[in-house]
């Protein structure tokens, strides 16, 4: 999913480029390649959709740029330990010795006193 977001993010980028490149300016910029006023668009037209298609670019490009932030944001809360697999590491009953003395069932560990200070 975010390496087909990050493509049309690169995509739009280049898109977006483009169309605020080939827009008119007060100098001519890359217009001069996009045709003379006897163009495809008109002696007007040009400008307003190019500034349409700008307008609508930059949107999409926002909303892909905070798509992409929250797909790496969640991705990065999640901890390596949580893919870890804990039933192979910790072993689930231990190897008892038979020549080792069995503990008292009914014994209590000691606690240990902290000495009182004067």
């Amino acid at each position: 999913m975010t390496s087909t977001l990050l493509i049309v993010q690169f995509v739009l980028a280049i898109i977006l480029t483009i169309t605020i490149l080939l827009q008119k300016s007060s100098s001519i910029g890359l217009g001069a390649y996009s045709g003379s006023n006897d163009s495809l668009f008109g002696a007007k037209g040009p400008g307003n959709f190019l500034s349409k298609a700008t307008m609508f670019l930059g949107l999409l490009f926002v909303i892909n740029t905070v798509a992409l932030g929250y797909i790496y944001n969640q991705q990065k809360m999640k901890s390596a330990v949580d893919s870890i697999k804990t039933d192979t590491l910790i072993p689930t009953t231990p190897k008892s010795d038979s020549t080792a003395p069995a503990a008292p069932t009914n014994a209590v560990p000691s606690v240990p006193t902290i000495p009182e200070s004067k």
